[in-house]
């Protein structure tokens, strides 16, 4: 297993029959070799630099039934809101003042957000604030729309594929096609937007092929982002009584990911720090080099509830960025607030 994650590390590549090799035949000492290699690869390229990110949940309305999602439309017990615009672009301030020089602007698929409404976001945190960089998480668009957002000043997209299997893929995603949300991630890079993609770890029936068909569509994709994060049950969803996805299996698949790619900007996400207190600080000693501090108004913050017993939805923004800040630093590294653009997209 050390050879493999050898080659892994000097090569950025393994075969399928060879990743499956080594997810099925981890022990403890040889994950501790393969998150040391992934730490080395990360500090190559990246330095110990993490980079922050401000996140926005502007609304938790979505047309979507996705059966592990507590935002799911038929999920009727969701206290709903929407930001104005006005309160968007007060966040966005209260970043800026903050450091922050990304914006993240994730919802579910609301209806009520037209093109238009969407652009005028985009523009006026582009005219307010032109150094900083928009990142937006709006899920399934067309074409144009991604187009006229990208044209707009949007310069990010986050379209996590979930799972790389089809079957497994559509058996959760009622009325959609797994095959349309990978049209979406390669119409998103031919626009020319620093693409993000990822997938769940520990979905009901997930298995160690799966994985590894989501490792080489990530390789096929090439996106400049990757987040996974393990999969929590929500109480109000179908699948409210299944297992949820764990750590080790987690920080494992984050390792590889920072090796197959090694110029990937990698979140530690905040489903890592709901499993375990020391989550995400796990996930930047494997490779992880971005947090996404919540900037959400306090009040709406525990209704963006894609998951169960979701971490720190109490604290006000600075609160949340001095809490991450020392986290960073104790865990042995620094925090980074510029942009943080990928290395790929800058060269290019």
């Amino acid at each position: 297993m050390k050879a493999l994650i050898d080659k892994l590390h000097q090569y950025n590549n393994l075969s399928g029959g060879e990743m499956l090799d080594l997810l099925e035949n981890l022990d403890e000492d040889i994950r501790k070799y393969l998150i040391s290699k992934a730490h080395e690869t990360r500090v190559k390229h990246y330095g110990k630099k993490v980079f922050m990110r401000g996140l926005i949940e502007f609304t938790n309305y979505c047309r979507r039934n996705c059966k592990y999602c507590g935002l799911r439309v038929s999920n009727k017990k969701v206290q709903r809101y929407r930001l104005s615009f006005e309160q968007i672009i007060a966040t966005c301030e209260q970043g800026y003042r903050l450091g922050y020089r990304t914006f993240v602007i994730q919802g579910g698929e609301d209806e009520f957000y037209n093109d238009d409404n969407i652009i005028s976001i985009v523009k006026k945190i582009k005219t307010k604030f032109p150094t900083c960089a928009v990142t937006l998480s709006l899920g399934e668009k067309s074409y144009e729309s991604y187009k006229k957002y990208y044209d707009a000043g949007a310069e990010r997209y986050l379209l996590r594929h979930e799972t790389a299997s089809e079957e497994l893929y559509d058996s959760l995603h009622p009325g959609m096609s797994f095959r349309e949300r990978v049209q979406c991630l390669y119409n998103l890079k031919e626009i020319g937007y620093q693409v993000g993609a990822g997938f769940m770890v520990g979905l009901p029936n997930q298995t160690n092929r799966d994985y590894v068909q989501d490792l080489q569509f990530l390789q096929e994709l090439q996106p400049h982002m990757v987040g996974i994060g393990p999969f929590i049950p929500h109480k109000d969803t179908p699948l409210a009584k299944e297992t949820r996805g764990t750590l080790d299996k987690t920080i494992t698949l984050l390792a590889i990911i920072r090796m197959l790619l090694p110029e990937v900007l990698l979140p530690a996400t905040t489903a890592l720090g709901t499993i375990d207190p020391f989550g995400r600080e796990m996930g930047l000693k494997a490779g992880a080099n971005v947090v996404m501090p919540n900037l959400s108004p306090v009040e709406v913050r525990d209704k963006y509830a894609l998951y169960d017993d979701k971490v720190c939805t109490g604290e006000e923004a600075a609160e949340c960025r001095e809490c991450i800040d020392n986290r960073i630093m104790q865990a042995g590294f620094e925090t980074d607030m510029s942009r943080g653009d990928s290395i790929q997209w800058e060269r290019r």
